[in-house]
């Protein structure tokens, strides 16, 4: 028996199953105030935690990622298990809908909070549709539908309309009915440089106990071949280490987060962001309480609102795009015909693999679903891009130090900031017309904050622009100014930004390459008219570069400074 299930039984010697209400926890609901679990009295109340091995190897997901969902899975277990809520935990590699057939037929019907992740969702779809499985309102959120659909006047759809609306219902950084400070957002002052000073936090760290130690042995023998290096040590497992790291985050980051937001550096991986995100999106901590923890902070009001911006207005913002496009296998013209619009999006039959079957040169055997409906996601490519994603993603050397910077930290960590996500990893891969379901699969696998309903429109959405205009206004890409101005990324890279950096010609190349599909985009009217003002011979070489770029990357071979050269 294992440390974890003898740990638990020492807890519940006599927690008896009969005559209590059983709910199922999935390892994204983790907070005993939510739902049917926070209304009931602990000794009228079980548990159902299902821990599988079929979700684990549907991608190649980060170890980091594995471990950080089992070990608080398990710490949440043991937690309820000491208040006394009984706990009937099972570990198999049968998906969640098989395990809870069984469950059902010991224990009856189970109530759950409306699951978060489609994926989830579509595999108990039959029980619910049975009676089985009781879906009830996820009370983790902090916007209604109605917010959404009333805040739209149809597609695009429009985050900033939505955050107005929010704001304006919930009185968040209100006053007498006008934003406080004057303007609903303070973006435009969150884009200082970095040089050092004031001088960035130590990341905390934690330490592991049994249960953690005994999480890190069966990911490093289970999942042994999965990518990414493990330091359980850096993430939250318990509830009290969660509180640790958002009292943290409020002590040491969040007075700096506004100025530099958007700022990147080798020096810190962190700056002053807070890596709440994991936590967040586990429930670990209830983003209502985060949001009134800030609102009543003594910091400058750049900093204040940045923070809620993410967590009020772009966070539920995406989450509400994604389930009235149903992960954008239909594109509705408004919210409200989202319940009635027909598939109209492609869909892979299986899970992609991020394109670590092309860096590996073997397939990642992902296992074949017994359900039609849990296919491996939608496939919009509004800029039709082909390409395969550069093994540098999965960490082999490119030559540009900003990539290759960005693409270590994930390997070690499975984190880093969202701008380093979307200015440097996105905008590569957009560059270079990586295919944009690739793109967010690797996203999905190596993140240890990736959910579907936040990383698919995230990246799909907004870092490929894949779903054009849909609801983001322009596609993220720039070329080494935007990286020289943000990071000190350039210093350190054998490429001068101004002379040699092949992400300059790289950007020219992508708007001349694109110059259809962006013709009408207002915000691209500018440097679609520099682009087209570049001499013949300029054009001509800047699409010799970005093809250089694409053959030397796709074959997992460093970018030279002679390579530029004789592009």
């Amino acid at each position: 028996m294992s440390l974890f299930f003898e740990r638990r039984d020492n807890l519940q010697p006599d927690a008896s199953p009969s005559g209590r209400d059983w709910i199922f926890v999935p390892y994204d609901q983790l907070h005993a105030e939510l739902g049917p679990l926070g209304s009931l009295p602990a000794d009228e109340v079980g548990i159902v935690m299902v821990e599988t091995s079929w979700k684990g190897e549907r991608r190649p997901y980060h170890k980091q990622k594995l471990a950080m969902i089992l070990a608080n899975q398990r710490q949440f277990a043991l937690e309820q298990a000491r208040r006394g809520v009984a706990v009937e935990y099972r570990i198999g590699g049968r998906r969640y809908g098989a395990v809870l057939e069984d469950v059902v037929e010991e224990l009856g019907t189970l109530r759950m909070m409306m699951p978060a992740e489609r994926e989830l969702l579509v595999d108990l779809h039959p029980l619910e549709s049975k009676g089985d499985i009781e879906f009830e309102a996820h009370e983790g959120w902090l916007t209604s539908p109605e917010q959404f659909e009333e805040s739209q006047d149809g597609v695009p759809w429009r985050m900033d309309a939505f955050y107005r609306r929010v704001r304006q219902d919930t009185g968040v950084l209100m006053e007498d009915g006008s934003p406080v400070g004057g303007k609903y957002s303070f973006d435009a002052d969150n884009r200082e440089f970095w040089s050092g000073e004031p001088p960035a936090p130590q990341l905390p760290h934690f330490e592991l106990d049994a249960i953690d130690r005994e999480v890190v042995d069966i990911v490093e023998s289970d999942f042994d071949h999965h990518p990414g290096e493990l330091h359980l040590e850096q993430i939250p497992t318990t509830r009290q280490e969660a509180e640790q790291l958002w009292a943290w985050a409020r002590r040491e980051c969040m007075e700096h987060f506004g100025p530099f937001e958007d700022a990147m550096s080798r020096q810190s991986r962190t700056l002053f962001h807070t890596r709440l995100s994991p936590m967040l999106n586990t429930h670990r901590l209830r983003p209502q309480r985060v949001l009134d923890d800030i609102v009543e902070m003594d910091i400058p009001l750049n900093s204040k609102e940045g923070f809620v911006r993410q967590v009020l207005g772009w966070r539920e913002f995406m989450r509400h795009v994604h389930k009235y496009t149903d992960g954008f296998r239909c594109h509705p013209e408004t919210a409200e015909e989202a319940d009635r619009v027909s598939s109209s999006t492609t869909t892979l039959d299986q899970p992609d693999d991020g394109g670590w079957s092309h860096w590996r040169g073997e397939s990642w055997m992902s296992p074949e679903s017994d359900l039609d409906e849990l296919d491996g996601g939608a496939t919009p490519d509004f800029l039709d891009s082909d390409t395969s994603l550069p093994p540098a993603f999965w960490g082999e050397t490119s030559g540009l130090e900003c990539l290759d910077e960005v693409a270590e930290s994930v390997g070690e960590e499975g984190w880093s900031h969202h701008i380093t996500r979307l200015m440097v990893l996105s905008n590569i891969a957009t560059m270079l017309g990586v295919d944009p379901r690739e793109v967010t699969d690797w996203f999905w696998s190596v993140y240890i904050d990736a959910f579907d309903w936040v990383v698919e429109p995230n990246v799909l959405g907004m870092g490929t622009f894949g779903l054009g205009e849909y609801f983001t206004t322009k596609p993220y890409v720039s070329g080494s100014n935007y990286i020289d101005d943000m990071s000190d990324y350039c210093e350190a890279c054998r490429f001068d930004p101004e002379e040699t950096c092949p992400l300059k010609s790289g950007y020219w190349a992508f708007l001349d390459e694109h110059e259809d599909d962006l013709d009408g985009n207002r915000r691209m009217a500018l440097m679609m008219g520099t682009m087209r003002n570049r001499s013949d011979e300029k054009r001509q070489r800047d699409r010799r570069v970005l093809a250089m770029m694409r053959t030397k990357l796709e074959a997992g071979e460093e970018i030279t400074e002679s390579d530029v050269v004789e592009a």
